[in-house]
């Protein structure tokens, strides 16, 4: 499945007629599905192209929303551990809607970080947050800036 993303070495296998692929951060083998597929994709972009360091990037992070048990697609952390970037990815063929924002959204309600990421591997989308000033901005930028 083409992305406009960098091509990514990732591992896939076969089981039982499912092809699973081995998931660097959360270090087991994980069901291939389409969003799945952009997840790892842009996770390792920003890990090797951007350079945002692995050890502070995880997939699939719990939070409560409202009273109701939530995850998030991928986080990235400080240096102290607190969120700094929320992500949500989307298989390549649903678009990035209001319904997509709003989901984000809801998840920085609960985690208050000051950047926020949409992508479905085709487009991608990166906003700084600074109190109610949202800027989007051209690209992911890379970590040391």
């Amino acid at each position: 499945m083409n992305l406009n993303l960098p091509a990514a070495d990732i591992r896939l296998e076969k089981r039982q007629g499912r092809l699973y692929l081995w998931d660097y951060l959360r270090v087991r083998w994980i069901r291939l599905t389409p969003e799945e597929w952009v997840r790892q994709h842009f996770t390792l972009w920003m890990i090797r192209d951007l350079g945002y360091p692995q050890g502070r990037m995880a997939h699939e992070v719990s939070l409560q929303v409202q009273g109701q048990k939530r995850r998030c697609d991928a986080v990235f952390y400080d240096p102290q551990g607190q969120p700094m970037i929320i992500m949500e990815f989307k298989a390549p063929d649903v678009p990035i809607s209001q319904s997509t924002c709003d989901q984000i959204i809801h998840y920085n309600q609960a985690m208050h970080v000051p950047m926020l990421i949409l992508s479905n591997g085709m487009q991608h989308f990166c906003c700084r947050i600074d109190g109610d000033n949202v800027q989007f901005l051209p690209t992911v930028p890379q970590y040391k800036s």
